[in-house]
């Protein structure tokens, strides 16, 4: 059992990872903390992909041919490859998530200009403020 769960260690890290950055999102009240959970779980979902990807005993994805008979030398078909689309799409996935995370700390950044601060219970509590005075935010 335990040499099952050591052979996949890196599905341990990634609900490790997951879960950390869930709980971190749940229980912070300050912004920045909530994106930092965001970047922590958006990592472990990258970190699985990448996971899926791998094949034990698989090369990469390059042609390699066998023989020199006479008629040219063809494909090997014994060959395991390990299959790249998980990798290329977590390269796309990687730019958004840096553009978003930068997206967010931009809001973060002007919230705290409006509101002076970056707590979610006192954004809130200011809103409630706002709102009752009849001004809008």
């Amino acid at each position: 059992m335990l040499d099952q769960l050591l052979s996949h260690w890196n599905y341990i890290i990634v609900v490790l990872l997951m879960m950390i950055g869930l709980f971190i999102v749940i229980s912070s009240m300050n912004l920045v903390k909530k994106l930092i959970g965001l970047s922590l779980f958006q990592t472990s979902v990258f970190l699985f992909y990448i996971s899926l990807g791998k094949i034990e005993g698989g090369t990469a994805p390059i042609i390699i041919t066998s023989g020199h008979g006479d008629h040219g030398s063809y494909p090997s078909h014994d060959i395991l490859y390990s299959n790249p689309l998980p990798h290329v799409l977590i390269l796309t996935a990687i730019v958004v998530g840096v553009a978003t995370t930068a997206l967010g700390l931009s809001l973060v950044l002007r919230i705290k200009a409006s509101f002076n601060s970056i707590e979610e219970d006192e954004i809130l509590a200011e809103k409630r403020v706002m709102k009752s005075e009849g001004r809008s935010s």
